[in-house]
């Protein structure tokens, strides 16, 4: 490891014991002498036994002794309320999976395509850029406890037959990161599958998670339609910070007349952080500009977002409410979480998502869309007006579905949804 000018001194952390955990009680913070000039080099190994920082960034924590380091500076609460530097990590770490994904979409084959055992395709990108997202933010964050809750793991890749998918799948990081210039490296498979499995995280209302959707509406992917990277960061169970990369979302407003076009600019990041408002910018990031969902305060003036597919939400429903609430537009019915980008940006005034029965809604689903809405000046409820809750693992277990609108609409809205609801119960032939 090469150390360089400007650092006077490093921190190295010990990792836990207990490597699922993720409280800054477990770290043990040491002071470590400078040991010449020169630039610390960020990748380190997942296996490497001391995550470094350069002091610098840590001072502010410091009491006392100037050789310890307060470990209040990385606990979860509030040392960097502002989450500024692992927003930046989150940006870059979706930006890079996004041009990952662009590129495997262009030349996208019907051999890419895997199945689950929910039917929903997975990509040669779903784990190029889960692998991707968890390195970047290692990299970009050496001196954090790291946990990832992700769709994602490597169990079919390591069967027989898959070798060759293996290997794209690790070129394609490899080329990734080498075309971004700021690393180093070169990943094994080894590396890789390492990367994809460390998404295996459960979660839960203690200490810090990342939660990552690497692909967010695949099917929509195949299509060369919507999908978006989804990246969300809990702290002490609650979202406080949100990415969605959206390479195929115009930057230009979209309806229910939005129809793809090559003459259109694409390429949309959403980000948002707790107490600090959503921003969207192009993903070559040349433009940026803070959004806020419509203020639209009569709902026939509104339109609504829903699932492109009818086996994702019950759109029998959401057309009840909307004639409930007498909204006039037809609905805009694009895949994945770019709706609630869509929506903070005010294209829409209501976004509805009503699952089939039996359906479970995974947080990963939902993190990064929720902040970036709610930054935005938005409501998300499930169908009951309960906040959504994704403190309690990898599940968003709610009252029947989601949805999400701005302040004033929302208790007309509400009242929609429940009457449409009892409705449905009272006579389900009649939706």
């Amino acid at each position: 490891m090469a150390l360089g000018a400007g650092l006077s001194r490093l921190v190295a952390v010990a990792p836990p014991v207990n490597p699922s955990a993720t409280s800054s009680k477990y770290f043990s913070p040491f002071l470590i002498p400078p040991s010449g000039a020169g630039r610390l080099l960020r990748h380190l190994s997942s296996r490497s036994l001391f995550f470094w920082c350069p002091l610098p960034r840590l001072a502010a924590s410091t009491s006392g002794d100037r050789g310890r380091v307060s470990l209040a500076a990385m606990s979860s609460s509030s040392s960097f309320s502002s989450y500024e530097e692992e927003l930046a990590a989150a940006k870059k770490a979706a930006s890079l999976a996004a041009h990952l994904c662009q590129k495997v979409q262009k030349s996208i084959l019907q051999s890419d395509v895997q199945s689950k055992a929910d039917s929903s395709p997975v990509t040669v990108a779903d784990y190029g850029s889960q692998a991707l997202v968890s390195l970047v933010l290692r990299m970009e964050l050496p001196s954090k406890s790291f946990s990832l809750v992700a769709e994602e793991d490597s169990g079919d890749l390591r069967k027989d037959g898959a070798q060759e998918t293996l290997k794209r799948i690790t070129k394609l990081v490899n080329e990734t990161l080498t075309t971004d210039g700021t690393y180093n490296l070169s990943l094994s498979e080894v590396d890789v599958l390492d990367a994809i499995d460390s998404g295996k995280s459960e979660g839960g209302p203690y200490g810090r998670h990342w939660v990552l959707d690497p692909i967010d509406g695949t099917k929509g992917f195949v299509r060369g339609d919507q999908y978006a990277i989804a990246l969300a960061m809990l702290d002490e169970g609650k979202v406080v910070l949100g990415v969605l990369a959206c390479p195929n979302l115009p930057l230009t407003p979209i309806s229910s007349t939005y129809e793809h076009s090559s003459k259109s600019e694409f390429g949309c990041l959403f980000s948002a952080s707790i107490g600090f408002g959503t921003k969207m910018e192009s993903l070559d990031g040349s433009t940026t500009t803070k959004v806020h969902i419509s203020t639209i305060e009569d709902p026939a003036d509104a339109s609504f977002f829903e699932s492109f597919e009818a086996a994702h939400s019950m759109h029998d429903l959401s057309s009840c409410i909307a004639e409930k609430l007498g909204v006039k537009a037809p609905p805009v019915r694009i895949d994945s979480q770019a709706k609630y980008g869509a929506l903070a940006r005010g294209d829409g005034a209501i976004y509805l998502r009503f699952p089939h029965k039996g359906y479970r809604e995974k947080i990963w689903d939902h993190a990064a869309g929720f902040i970036v809405v709610s930054e935005a000046g938005g409501v998300v409820t499930d169908a009951s007006g309960n906040d959504l809750n994704f403190s309690k693992g990898r599940y968003l277990d709610l009252d029947t579905g989601i949805i999400c609108t701005n302040k004033k609409l929302m208790p007309l809205l509400l009242k929609a949804v429940q009457d449409s609801l009892k409705e449905k119960l009272a006579s389900p032939s009649t939706l």
